[in-house]
Parts: C-alpha cells; structure tokens; sequence
C-alpha cells in the first residue's frame, strides 16, 4: 500500500518514539533513447521512496522503504534499530509550512523523439560519419518531508533533461565529444549541437601536445575539476573535522581576487526552496574576491560550529542521515570571450573533457585528458592525444590569468571558462 507521512508519525508516537521525521520522494519519468543514430527505446519508469526516521528515549532509528509497504513494519524496523543505537542530540526543524508546486513545464514524449532526431540530423548533416547517441527525459518530481514537531514541506517540479555523444572514428583514432543539458521545460538544443560542431571543427587535426609548467585553459566543462574541490573545503563537516585546509582560514584570502562564489538556490533549473532537513534554503556569500567568507552547515554541523544550519543539510540517500552539501554553487564570469582568452594564449593547452576522478580535499590531482586542444600564439592548431595535467586545485586558484564572461551550467555548478598557471602537462613521447 501507498504510504501516507502523517500516518507514519502517528504510528511512530503511539510505538513509543518521542519524535518522528518522514521524508518521501516519488518521480514519474518517461526517458526516450537514440543509440547509432537511430530511436532505439521509450519507456516510462515510476519510483517512490520513504524515510522514516525516530527517536526512542533519545536513541535514533532510520528505516527505508521503496514502492508500497505497509506501514506499521516501517516504524517496527525503525524502532527496534533504537534497541542498537546510543542516544544522540535530536535535530528537527521547528513547525512551519513551506509549499512550492508545479514548477516547470511538460515535454511530451513525441517532442522528445523529434529533438533526439533533429540533434542528430544536424551533427550528421556535416559530420555524415559520425555515429550518434541521445538521452531525453521529461521527469516529474516530488518530495514531502514532515515531522512530528509539525513541519510540512512539500515541491514538485517538472524537468526535462537531454544528452547528444558523439563518436568519431577515423581508422584507429576514436573521439568522443559529449554535450547536453537540464531545463524546465526550455528546449534549446540547437546550442547543444553548435557546441559540438565546435568541438568536431577544432578536432579534426591532430598536434603534438605542448608539455612542460604551461597556462591551462579549463572550459566551463572541464573547470568543474576545481570547484569541487573548492567545494569540500568549504564545507562545513569538513571544516568541524580539520580535514579542510581553511579550517581556520574565514576572513583571509585563499585564492586570486578575480574570484567570487556564492550559492543561489533560487536559480532555475536547479532551484531548491528547502533542504533535506527543513530548513530554507538562502543565497550564501561563500568566497568574496579570493577571501572566505562562511562554510555551509546543516543543522548537526552548524551546532557543533557554534552557528546554525544555513540550510544546505541533503541526504546523500533514502538511508542516509542528512549532511551538509551545495546548492547551485555561483561562479562569477569574468569580461573576456572565450574567444578572446584563447588569442591571449601563446603556448597552452584547453581542456573539455577529461578522464577519471579528480582532486581530494587535498587539491593534488592528476587527470588524463579525454578532448583537449594544443594553443599556439592565440590559434587553436587541433586535438592532443594521450595527454596528462597534474597540479594542485589550490595553487592554480591562486594564479588565475583570466576569466571568461561563457558561464555555463555543468550539473548544479554555473561556471566561465577560465586560465590557470602552475599546472604541469605531460606528453605520450615524454
């Protein structure tokens, strides 16, 4: 059976918890499928979730459900894990009502096939080659979160999501280019496809890659392998755990003054008006021209810091205990085209894509780039193979050259390109 909250915080209260919290999310999506060029396969997949999570005598008890359940062996499962668990601080938000619903338009299924064609049509018009593979999805969300102090949140939301990957291969040499993008409902796939026309163009000659401490331009995609980083160093859990190397850094500069980066939960299409625990979300200065400013908390991490949620607690997972995590991270552009960073360049290398993990929160990385451009006196001269960047997120933040004004979104990370020094490139021949 279908499992309503408010039923499962009574249950809950008459089994004998002090405090209950029930967080539920159901999606209703209907992806659509292209694979070598051609419509391969339409679904629709349905899912619901719910947490339950209480407390006996202080004690915490988390129990999950997928699909219908019946409600009582939820709250038994719950309450018997109290039995295994010693009694912690109980973090609940305080009553109130937030309500955001039918944010977003829906794409219907037979819109979502004539973009898939029409992307692929446009790469092959010029590139007949090539062999194509997309992903459409238009997805309904929703999410309830209530506890027994009488909190009520409620969002839904409409989405639609599209990817176009490209693949090129000319005897043994394969390229893969990929590029896509998340709305509400705003189909813009004609800038999907000139980015990897862009992309095919820039590629289509090969040149030795240019090794040796060089400046790196990170384009909006690749320039994720830093914010990431920045990221976990500005949580607040890894601040409260001496693991982030600005622990004891708010108020002092750490990275270059061209820099500036905030948390704006209002901006579409990834807005968020509560977290995981709810408590609201809020435009946060993070970093203001190089200086740290505040680290994100939710409500655990903020008490044990001596400040407050700043809304940012999300659960990485039905099981999982809420933890502190961004929303919509705000880099702010530069004045310089993209076209203009790459004139400024003399010997360079641009990275789009790239292979593997990258750094820890200790900001050392070493990547292998998978699409990456040789810069010679401001022209782009075509694809390096079998390269490799290495450095640190920290140090290369600290020489930024120049910034781009092409902010983009990657994800949940609205970014520029942007120039970084004191990076190493290594070479296949080296």
């Amino acid at each position: 059976m279908t499992i309503k909250p408010q039923q499962l915080i009574d249950l809950a209260l008459k089994a004998g918890a002090t405090h209950a919290e029930v967080y539920q999310s159901s999606s209703l999506s209907r992806p659509v499928s292209f694979e070598a060029n051609r419509l391969k396969q339409l679904e629709i997949t349905e899912s619901e979730g719910t947490a339950l999570r209480l407390w006996r005598d202080g004690c915490p008890g988390l129990a999950v459900a997928y699909g219908p359940c019946e409600p009582l062996e939820l709250v038994e499962k719950a309450i018997a894990l109290t039995h295994l668990n010693v009694p912690e601080t109980i973090e609940l938000a305080a009553p109130h009502e937030a309500i955001y619903s039918n944010v977003g338009e829906t794409v219907s299924v037979e819109a979502l096939v004539e973009t898939g064609k029409e992307m692929i049509a446009q790469i092959r018009d010029v590139y007949p080659d090539v062999i194509c593979n997309a992903a459409l999805e238009c997805e309904q969300e929703s999410t309830i979160l209530i506890n027994s102090q009488g909190l009520y949140c409620h969002s839904s939301d409409i989405s639609v999501s599209y990817y176009l990957g490209v693949e090129w291969i000319r005897g043994e040499d394969f390229l893969g280019v990929y590029e896509g993008d998340y709305t509400r409902g705003k189909l813009n796939p004609e800038q999907v496809v000139k980015q990897l026309l862009q992309r095919l163009q820039w590629a289509e000659s090969h040149a030795e890659t240019p090794t040796g401490r060089i400046p790196v331009l990170l384009t909006a995609n690749a320039a994720t392998l830093l914010w990431e980083t920045v990221a976990a160093a500005l949580n607040g859990k890894n601040v409260l755990e001496k693991s982030s190397p600005w622990s004891e850094k708010q108020g002092d500069m750490v990275i270059s003054e061209q820099l500036s980066l905030s948390q704006q939960p209002d901006r579409e299409p990834y807005d968020c008006p509560f977290d995981d625990e709810g408590t609201l979300t809020q435009k946060l200065s993070l970093i203001e021209q190089g200086t740290v400013q505040l680290f994100y908390c939710d409500r655990t991490t903020g008490r044990a810091l001596g400040t407050s949620s700043t809304g940012n607690g999300f659960r990485p997972g039905l099981g999982r205990y809420p933890t502190p995590d961004l929303v919509n991270l705000i880099i702010e552009p530069g004045q310089g085209e993209f076209e203009a960073l790459i004139r400024q360049l003399d010997k360079a290398l641009i990275v789009e894509q790239i292979l593997g993990g990258g750094a820890d929160i200790s900001g050392d990385f070493s990547i292998n780039v998978d699409l990456g451009y040789r810069v010679e006196k401001g022209e782009i001269l075509g694809r390096v193979k079998d390269t490799m960047v290495a450095g640190n997120v920290y140090s290369a933040l600290k020489q930024v050259a120049a910034l781009g004004n092409d902010v983009r979104w990657n994800g949940s990370c609205y970014t520029p390109s942007l120039i970084v020094e004191g990076l190493s490139v290594v070479g296949a021949n080296e």
